[in-house]
């Protein structure tokens, strides 16, 4: 196989995935039957104006609402009104489209119908603090959490109790309207509490597990977040809660999904494909060891799996920041992947992001081919200190090795894809 076919395969497999969460695909199946009041349409995330074009063409009837999405990430509306935000570090439009989605909801009758539509990206988009702390504090925390190599859960717990709208606040104001949350999961576990932190489900963590999360990861807050949490003010609202109104989620898409449309270009290729698992979690560069391990002992021992075959993991890794590069998890699990591989003939490898950012860099993720580290050294560039530097973007771009999409819409979250084209021959070993 030569080495543009490997590249080619692991991009059509990615597009695949990309195409399989798109809105205007997920959405229409899953809207409801129409209320007898209104039809009032909220939400927020990467893919939430997406969702909300998808809504509007599929809507035989009167709707109205309000979505905020990332910079970029716009699609024109003729119903729904989008607001465009920061992402991953809130700012003031965010916080105005959070007060004004409060005002949305306002004064809903029990016969109206709350559709919320909910993607990856919210908790950034939904910036509303606690009294006494700031939109300020709220950035702040951001990037700490952000540094830290806290989960995606971790985050989001930390968020949802220092929050005016996240843990299910936004839910109680639509009462006495009913709920549906149409959400397009992007966390490991599918987990609807962690997709945009909450706003309009309840939360079963407390104020003592957000702050067992500051402590074990270190990461300083504002005096008066500490007190929000060590008081209980913060609290969210809890599963029953006599507050929140009637609620349905419905998930869209997940990244379970998106990983078998992937395995079916895989297969149709001619290659054995093996979903490792939707959820995998963890630092980047240790993620990459075990599955770089895995992809050796199935290389060189037809274990426990024969080449040729694809080996396909999505989740969400973290990165603790430690050096001063471009960042991104996908693109730093790639360098560490490839440094583990060594050159291991035969093995070609994609990761990205499916929403087309990973980190805060407009680039989708990267390939690794047997011969990176090698073109890599010949240009000058150590791989070891660029994965030091947390330096994935800077590595990989200067290779023309990145993989760029644009905004693709939708978030699945991370898509890795390994592919091991022929067993390792045991003459060279």
């Amino acid at each position: 196989m030569n080495h543009a076919a490997p590249d080619s395969l692991l991009r059509a497999m990615f597009d695949a995935a990309v195409a399989a969460a798109q809105p205007a695909l997920c959405v229409p199946r899953h809207l409801p039957a129409a209320p007898q009041g209104r039809l009032v349409v909220i939400g927020a995330g990467k893919a939430s104006a997406a969702m909300a074009k998808a809504v509007e063409d599929h809507w035989p009837g009167d709707l109205s609402g309000l979505v905020v999405t990332r910079y970029g990430y716009a699609v024109p509306c003729s119903r729904i009104e989008i607001v465009e935000a920061a992402h991953p570090v809130p700012d003031e439009a965010g916080e105005r489209a959070a007060k004004r989605l409060f005002e949305t909801v306002a004064g809903l009758g029990a016969d109206d119908l709350v559709l919320c539509l909910m993607s990856g990206g919210g908790s950034s988009l939904l910036p509303l603090a606690l009294p006494g702390l700031t939109l300020a504090d709220e950035q702040a925390l951001n990037r700490a959490l952000l540094a830290s190599g806290a989960s995606i859960s971790e985050m989001n717990c930390v968020r949802r109790h220092l929050s005016a709208i996240k843990g299910g606040r936004l839910a109680a104001a639509c009462k006495p309207a009913r709920v549906i949350n149409l959400v397009l999961s992007d966390v490991p576990g599918d987990d609807p509490v962690d997709i945009a932190s909450g706003p309009t489900v309840p939360d079963p963590t407390c104020c003592s597990d957000a702050l067992e999360i500051l402590r074990r990861h270190a990461i300083e807050v504002p005096s008066r977040a500490l007190s929000l949490l060590e008081s209980g003010e913060g609290e969210s609202l809890k599963p029953g809660d006599p507050r929140l109104p009637a609620i349905e989620t419905r998930f869209i898409a997940t990244p379970q999904m998106a990983l078998e449309a992937a395995a079916k270009v895989a297969r149709d290729a001619g290659f054995a494909a093996h979903i490792l698992g939707d959820a995998i979690e963890g630092e980047a560069r240790e993620v990459a060891k075990t599955l770089a391990g895995i992809a050796l002992q199935v290389s060189r021992r037809a274990q426990p799996v024969s080449p040729p075959c694809v080996l396909l993991s999505g989740g969400e890794t973290t990165v603790t920041v430690r050096g001063n590069g471009r960042g991104g998890r996908n693109v730093e699990f790639l360098l560490a992947l490839g440094i583990a591989l060594h050159g291991e003939q035969g093995i070609h490898a994609l990761a990205g992001d499916t929403d087309g950012v990973d980190g805060q860099e407009e680039i989708a993720g990267a390939l690794l081919a047997p011969d990176t580290l090698a073109r890599a050294w010949q240009r000058g560039m150590n791989p070891r200190r660029h994965l030091d530097d947390n330096d994935g973007h800077g590595f990989f771009q200067s290779l023309g090795d990145s993989v760029v999409t644009g905004p693709t819409l939708t978030n699945v979250n991370d898509f890795r894809a390994i592919l091991i084209s022929a067993p390792h021959p045991k003459e060279s070993r």
